[in-house]
């Protein structure tokens, strides 16, 4: 039972500017209300809202136990952007206080100081110390030219560990004349030479590796640890501060290697690297138990399976003896905690759309420490067997909450972020419901029904469709299903075959066959719903981002069930994406190359069955996208002009992959996307059947 400890705070930018952006959306706003009941109250959660909205990441301990340090993000309104900040409060929620801006924030081992990621001089991400006691000094550590990761203090508090790009030199020089005086040439061309060369969120990468450097902890210049041709990740210390665990893959044309990453130590003194897992497959996150004998890591052997869920293993320090103790369990452990006294390890556990705190001894035995349908996140275990983290249900927003390990089920809720937001506010209703597919496959969603929902209704039902395709929808809030239920809809959001949190082989299910009879399954929970006579049949609608995107392309081309669809960032011809999304692994989702043999990925390409498509279909896309490039959207929108298919294209500006990263573009994708809808208030006519795509 969650226990409220603390809740009201100051809020940040208001006013005019406030009411401002909201009088430009409210045309849109209004459209959408009509059709779908009247335009909500005010004591109901909408977009309106949505800039007083905050959240919490992040919670961490101090070494005695006292106190918390968490991230705090809030929206600026003014800059169209999110803003991170450190707060600070007591272990008991109490006197809870804004501490620094920020992110990242970690304590020292003695608790005297944190280290955290701030802007600094010259320009950009930085490191920063700052003392504990009254004065509360700060201190920039350092002053780099590329942005620090994966900070972590040595164990005598003297050092700190961090990851950093270290650029490459230009491997292709040519013999261009000199220009003249005055010349005002073209800039050079961008030599690509790297089988990744760029990365949604980032565009270009640019040429150079990430080495691992250590810095004294009161400043002073990075000392670059590792180097060779290969990639570092992580930076974990050993207890006796002499080394460093890391993950990489130092082999001949490692960017070739599909999912393969071995652990190793480095000593920070010399240099010297040694190998600790040969494994054929992934070994990562590499954590050294309190006294510094095992080393608990995440892995599985190599496989061919589009999913394969990761097992906890624990190996000597040395890298002999590696034993797996969670073998049984098939879910991938998360973050990953030693238990104070050594004897196993902790760790987050994603289950059915729920996350829960487990314990895996090193006798082998596994149990689950927490349990219920919620979201908790363990951030940090104190030596005391403290453990802090987030939570959110479908009701209650992500906050921070602490519990002892010995009483688990006593979890105190901390902060209470968005109390004042929520305040008067009657919520939407979430149930769990799970419903038969083909072959009589168990799967599992959630109905979100508006506030003072009357059975005897007709609503009008969003089918929302996950990304991935392995990831898992879950029992978290939702501020976008709160806002689109004020208006009335009832949303239906499932984990299909294919999902995460469900095991290997429902991971694995859609190998080479999606999108497939995740679509079936898709289909039965509309069919289960519309069972249960609250649904109105004329106005279902189907949206879906990425691998909700492409379902949704996929989706009306084989039925004309839906009187409106919006695929959003869809992957529409996988002959064209492969080679021109952000990375080659896409070429293994399929049984042969495509030069090889081309028809499966035609096959399995929505853009195919364009000539079926009957439903209105809007395509929303981040012009930045790399991930789901726009000539996929672009692709698929010329293709339903050329059918005089109703559709549009909504380019977003400022985005990368997704649409609503920054705050404005979240409310626009929630108002045009109620906007399509409200124009389309029944099926299209000449309505193609499941069995006619077929």
């Amino acid at each position: 039972m969650i226990s409220s400890a603390s809740a009201a705070r100051p809020r940040a930018v208001r006013g005019a500017l406030y009411l401002a952006a909201l009088a430009a959306l409210a045309p849109l706003s209004a459209v959408a209300a009509q059709g779908a009941g009247s335009a909500p109250g005010r004591d109901r959660l909408t977009v309106a809202d949505y800039f007083n909205w905050e959240e919490v990441g992040a919670p961490s301990l101090s070494p005695d136990g006292k106190q918390v340090l968490y991230t705090r993000t809030w929206i600026d309104q003014l800059n169209d952007r999110r803003e991170s900040a450190i707060w600070l409060m007591n272990a008991d929620g109490t006197k809870n206080r804004f501490l620094v801006k920020g992110s990242g924030a970690r304590w020292s081992p003695d608790g005297t100081r944190i280290v955290y990621v701030a802007p600094g001089e010259p320009g950009g991400a930085q490191l920063w110390v700052r003392y504990m006691d009254a004065e509360g000094a700060t201190t920039q550590v350092t002053r780099l030219t590329e942005a620090p990761g994966d900070v972590a203090w040595s164990p005598d508090g003297k050092a700190l560990a961090f990851g950093m790009l270290v650029r490459g030199g230009d491997p292709w020089r040519i013999a261009m004349p000199a220009a003249p005086r005055g010349a005002k040439w073209t800039e050079p061309p961008r030599v690509v030479t790297a089988l990744r060369y760029r990365a949604d969120r980032q565009g270009f990468l640019e040429e150079g590796v990430r080495q691992l450097f250590v810095v004294p902890a009161d400043g002073g210049t990075p000392r670059q640890v590792t180097a060779g041709e290969w990639n570092t990740n992580g930076g974990a210390w050993t207890p006796d501060g002499k080394a460093l665990l890391f993950t990489s893959h130092r082999v001949a044309e490692a960017e070739y290697a599909w999912r393969q990453s071995d652990i190793y130590k480095v000593d920070v003194a010399s240099g010297a690297v040694t190998q600790l897992t040969r494994r054929n497959g992934p070994d990562n996150n590499p954590v050294p138990s309190p006294d510094g004998r095992h080393i608990a890591y995440t892995g599985y052997d190599s496989t061919d399976a589009t999913w394969q869920d990761a097992a906890l293993y624990v190996m000597d320090a040395d890298g002999r003896n590696p034993r797996a103790l969670t073998t049984q369990l098939d879910r991938s452990p998360g973050e990953l905690f030693w238990a104070p006294d050594g004897t196993g390890v902790y760790f987050n556990v994603e289950h059915e759309g729920s996350r829960n705190l487990y314990l895996a001894t090193l006798k082998g035995e596994v149990k689950s420490v927490t349990r219920g349908a919620q979201l908790l996140t363990v951030t940090d275990i104190s030596r005391a067997g403290m453990a802090v983290g987030t939570h959110t249900t479908p009701s209650l927003p992500t906050d921070v909450v602490a519990f002892d390990l010995r009483t688990p089920a006593a979890v105190a809720r901390l902060t209470d972020v968005n109390g004042d937001v929520l305040a008067g506010k009657q919520l939407a209703t979430t149930e769990e419901v799970w419903y038969r597919s083909v072959d009589g496959l168990r799967i599992q969603g959630w109905i979100v029904k508006p506030a003072g929902f009357d059975p005897k209704k007709k609503y009008p039902l969003m089918l929302e469709i996950h990304g991935g395709p392995h990831s898992m929808y879950n029992v978290g809030f939702s501020f976008a299903r709160q806002d689109h239920a004020a208006h009335g809809y009832v949303i239906l959001y499932t984990n299909p075959r294919g999902s995460t949190g469900y095991g290997s082989a429902f991971g694995n299910a859609i190998k080479n066959a999606y999108p497939g009879k995740d679509y079936d399954d898709l289909m039965a929970g509309v069919d289960t719903l519309l069972g249960r006579g609250y649904v109105d049949a004329n106005r279902l609608y189907v949206f879906g981002c990425s691998g909700g995107g492409v379902l949704t392309s996929w989706i009306v081309g084989h039925t004309s069930r839906f009187a409106a669809a919006s695929a959003n960032c869809p992957v529409t011809n996988w002959l064209s994406f492969v080679g021109t999304t952000d990375g080659a692994s896409w070429y293994r989702n399929f049984a042969k190359l495509p030069w090889e043999d081309p028809s499966e990925h035609l096959r399995r390409s929505p853009l195919m069955y364009v000539g079926n498509v009957r439903t209105p279909t809007m395509l929303m896309t981040g012009v930045n996208d790399l991930r789901t490039p726009m000539g996929q959207t672009e692709e698929f929108y010329e293709a339903l002009k050329m059918m005089k298919v109703p559709t549009a294209m909504v380019r977003f500006n400022n985005e990368w992959h997704g649409t609503s990263s920054t705050p404005s573009n979240f409310i626009r994708t929630q108002l045009y996307l109620r906007s399509w809808f409200e124009k389309y208030q029944q099926p299209p006519t000449g309505r193609l059947t499941q069995e006619d795509a077929r």
